[in-house]
């Protein structure tokens, strides 16, 4: 006799269950008021020696039915969807980032590379360099035939393929294997790009060979990036840019990756998956509106205007303030923009800077995020509107896969939701 198995139902009951306080916090009630659902029969609960525990899905399906509304469509129930996994990495708590414990403030002063191979297999390495392997030139040549459209962050993602075509072990996904993937795959999304010529003629540290030790990963990207000669000064501030963007709880782009690797996608395929969800101007491509506000500013508009211009433009926040996650101001946001500020070649960019969160402050009260800061930092150097993008998707690449580290060794395809249809 054949057996019919739901595998949806399978996997969503791999799902971990709600705590009392993460089920009131996502129904936005007290507890009281949870318990008196629960009292009434609304909702069931589970009694353990840790306390009463909620199905997940109960609770989503109990959340929609309070907010259905009706609307023109014939009505749909609005609210996010419930998703609460847990993180062994990046933690945000009263107002501030840590990477396993450890305040996001000093590490920003380490560099990106010793940060990511922590990050990656737990080993602290002063002298790490990633170098990209192999497959650099079968990437580069897929990257070359791109159109002059083309860029930067197009040609790191066909990169990303060319890398994986290149990789016999692109399937492993032994811890280890893909910790070593992970180095290769950032220091080859960076060496795929062609470095920016100083005014004077001169290619700069770039011109040394790919991988080269004399370089950390940060110098490499500043001279693909800039066409202006790096100072230590302006290394130490993209390096810590690099350190600060790497991981930043679950957000949408984490979320794709993880999803593909509770499907046992390889660690280039969740790379691929975190850059898609990455291109939107909601997440990653935010700080281009920001560096475009700030250069209007720069250039001698009246701040006000520019940011009157800038809310219509994206008709929305104003571009590189507000983070949900931080009332009280982005740490990431300060951290680099204090940087900056102690530069003082880079006057000009910072009283714009403050000149835009002066308008900013005295209508809405929100603070800078760190896309205003990426904004910032790429108009002080020199560097084009779009490169706040590139210096995201290379550090977010080493967040991507440290939780694809961490969702290989959970039940396999956990992350797979239930529809609920509401079509004719």
């Amino acid at each position: 006799m054949q057996h019919i198995v739901n595998v949806d139902r399978i996997n969503m009951d791999a799902l971990p269950r709600l705590t009392a306080d993460q089920t009131a916090e996502r129904l936005g009630v007290k507890l009281e008021t949870l318990y008196a659902y629960v009292a009434r029969g609304r909702l069931g609960r589970e009694r353990t020696a840790e306390g009463s525990t909620f199905d997940p899905l109960e609770v989503e399906r109990f959340a929609a039915s309070r907010r259905r509304r009706p609307s023109a469509d014939g009505g749909h129930s609005e609210g996010r969807p419930l998703m609460v996994i847990e993180t062994t990495f990046a933690l945000i708590e009263d107002g501030e980032l840590r990477y396993r414990g450890r305040p996001v403030d000093r590490l920003a002063a380490e560099p990106f590379e010793t940060v990511a191979r922590w990050a990656l297999t737990g080993e602290w390495d002063a002298t790490a360099r990633f170098a990209p392997g192999a497959g650099l030139a079968a990437a580069r040549a897929v990257t070359g035939a791109l159109p002059a459209l083309a860029g930067d962050r197009d040609r790191q993602l066909v990169a990303v393929s060319a890398l994986a075509a290149a990789d016999p072990l692109r399937a492993s996904l032994d811890a280890a294997v893909v910790a070593s993937a992970a180095e290769r795959l950032v220091a080859g999304m960076v060496e795929v790009l062609e470095p920016r010529r100083h005014a004077d003629g001169d290619p700069g540290p770039a011109a040394l060979p790919s991988g080269s030790p004399d370089l950390d990963l940060a110098s490499r990207l500043f001279t693909r990036l800039s066409p202006a000669a790096a100072s230590a000064d302006d290394i130490r501030l993209f390096n810590a840019a690099l350190v600060l963007l790497l991981d930043h709880d679950i957000a949408v782009s984490t979320l794709a990756a993880r999803a593909a690797a509770s499907a046992r996608a390889t660690p280039y395929g969740v790379v691929v998956a975190g850059l898609g969800a990455l291109d939107s101007p909601l997440h990653g491509n935010a700080s281009r509106a920001a560096h475009r506000l700030l250069a209007r500013v720069v250039s001698g508009e009246d701040p006000a205007r520019a940011v009157a211009d800038a809310v219509v433009a994206t008709h929305g926040p104003v571009p590189g303030f507000g983070q949900p996650l931080y009332p009280s101001g982005d740490p990431r946001a300060r951290i680099l923009l204090g940087m900056l500020a102690d530069d003082p070649r880079h006057a000009e960019v910072t009283a714009a800077m403050r000149a835009i969160s002066d308008v900013v402050r005295e209508r809405t009260g929100v603070h800078p995020n760190v896309d205003l800061a990426l904004g910032a930092l790429t108009l002080a150097t020199g560097m084009r509107d779009d490169a706040g993008e590139v210096v995201f998707a290379t550090a977010r690449t080493v967040g991507w896969i440290v939780h694809a580290l961490d969702e290989y060794a959970q039940r396999p395809l956990r992350l797979r939701p239930v529809g609920r249809y509401v079509g004719p």
